[in-house]
């Protein structure tokens, strides 16, 4: 019997196909790196041909020769790049707005100006910013003339990564499921498919649009083109939430953080509609016959990607790991602290045109204390978000952490340090892919319920506790909003 999931993970730097067999042991993986894009400052593009090349590649690596074993699907994405197409050629019309884009900054100022955000924020959960998908589609229709022609010509199609990836592997099936509908700007977070009201507004036909449909369940199939068999989608996740179902989030109250190419907090907030009053989002968690499981979220647009940074741009280091033998081979940062606003500010000051700061350098200053400081910034971001989830009636009484970043042990010491709150990693740290696989688990029949699935699949984990001074923390707190304050 067929009981093995292949999940398909489409990131922003990379795109990966994994193989989880019923108890989610990984049995398979591969991994292909994207070519990110940069034609103009703040601008970030991926060719979505090369997405779906490179995904399709990888997953036939994978698979092997014995697909047989595979019983669904899995999807999980990148959540707000768009990605447009023609429906009957199924060839994108053009290159895809990444999510880190900021072109569409002008834009949503001028909706808040109009005094547009109050009523967006009420009904969508989301902020007037470039970060959501809705801007960036109406930005391709003003200034893309492929795009352009499409819609008068009745055939675009418009759609989040896994989005693309289901179009293609299913030969014509235009569906988005609730988790990445909802960080459109488009769906209404009590509206069943997208907002006509909210399509007008944003000036995105609605006939472009997918169908919104569940997370998992019955959704699509693969046909058998691409793995020599048909295989059922049972899986459509956006990165964040499926991380915090694998992380077993699946309780009112629960908080994961993933540190990844940005860095992402979610709460969980049952079936009550957040609302913040401290610039926090609202977003659907899952979805399973209609029925919505929501949560509260924070989100930096910049984490594992300052590490990069400092590895390909200023050549500080060679690899990710060196940052924590550097960060222990010295006592502290020398003040040094750095700003990670490479791609503005996220939550919760939503600032699109804050730029990256470095303070505090001096001639005692070298690569280690600026990689010291590096992953500080991670402890720091991550408690302006603790304090805006305190003050919107989210405190968190524990974090569990995962994402690349989160297998640096000095960084996850730091972050129950700065948090006073105890941090736990899971053994496994990628639970984005594990996440879709609990939900193309459950899709597919092979469990009752996200929380048997999650139960059995996401194994053992190690616990930090905070030891710093209250008077060391406080230190380092008031040095990093010196700083922010200069981004």
């Amino acid at each position: 019997m067929a009981e093995c999931i292949l999940v398909l993970d489409a990131g922003t730097t990379s795109t990966r196909a994994m193989v989880f067999d019923r108890q989610g042991g990984l049995e398979a993986v591969c991994q292909a790196e994207l070519t990110q894009h940069y034609p103009r400052p703040g601008w970030v593009e991926h060719d979505a041909a090369e997405i779906w090349e490179k995904t399709l590649g990888c997953m036939r690596e994978a698979v092997g020769e014995d697909a047989g074993r595979i019983a669904a699907i899995g999807i999980t994405n990148q959540r707000e790049t768009v990605v447009a197409w023609d429906r009957n050629s199924g060839e994108p019309l053009a290159r895809a707005i990444v999510w880190q884009d900021r072109r569409t900054s002008g834009f949503c100022a001028k909706l808040k100006d109009e005094g547009h955000e109050p009523s967006v924020q009420q009904r969508t959960g989301l902020l007037l910013d470039p970060y959501f998908s809705g801007t960036k589609m109406r930005w391709m229709l003003d200034n893309d003339e492929a795009v352009k022609a499409a819609h008068d010509n009745g055939t675009l199609a418009f759609g989040t990564v896994e989005s693309w990836l289901v179009f293609k592997l299913s030969g014509g099936t235009h569906i988005s499921d609730a988790s990445n509908a909802s960080r459109t700007l488009l769906l209404a977070l009590d509206g069943e498919q997208f907002d006509e009201d909210l399509c007008k507004l944003f000036g995105v036909p609605r006939e472009s649009l997918p169908q919104v449909v569940d997370t998992h369940g019955e959704l699509a199939v693969a046909t058998d083109e691409w793995l020599g068999q048909a295989i059922p989608i049972t899986g459509l996740v956006g990165d964040q939430q499926s991380a915090t179902i694998g992380q077993g989030c699946l309780s009112f109250g629960e908080t994961k953080a993933t540190y990844g190419t940005g860095a992402f907090v979610l709460t969980n907030k049952g079936s009550d509609i957040p609302r913040s009053d401290h610039r926090l989002l609202g977003t659907v968690l899952h979805q399973l016959g209609g029925q919505r499981t929501y949560a509260i979220e924070g989100a930096c647009f910049v984490a594992g990607s300052l590490i990069k940074y400092l590895r390909d741009e200023l050549g500080l280091i060679e690899s990710a790991a060196q940052t924590e033998e550097l960060a222990l081979s010295i006592e502290d940062s020398g003040e040094v602290v750095i700003v990670p606003a490479l791609a503005g500010l996220g939550a919760p000051h939503w600032m699109p045109e804050a730029r990256g700061v470095i303070s505090g350098l001096s001639f005692a200053s070298g690569k280690a204390q600026i990689a010291r400081a590096a992953l500080e910034a991670m402890a720091h971001q991550t408690h302006d978000l603790a304090q805006a989830f305190a003050a919107d009636g989210a405190p968190w009484a524990s974090l569990r952490i995962d994402g690349g970043m989160s297998a640096n042990d000095w960084m996850a010491q730091d972050l129950a340090d700065i948090l006073d709150i105890e941090v736990e990693r899971p053994e496994f740290v990628e639970t984005t892919a594990l996440g879709a696989a609990v939900c193309a688990a459950v899709g597919a029949g092979l469990y009752s319920s996200l929380d048997a699935a999650a139960a059995q699949m996401r194994g053992k984990a190690d616990t930090f506790k905070p030891s710093m001074d209250a008077d060391v923390r406080e230190a380092r707190l008031a040095r990093y909003a010196k700083a922010l304050s200069a981004a």
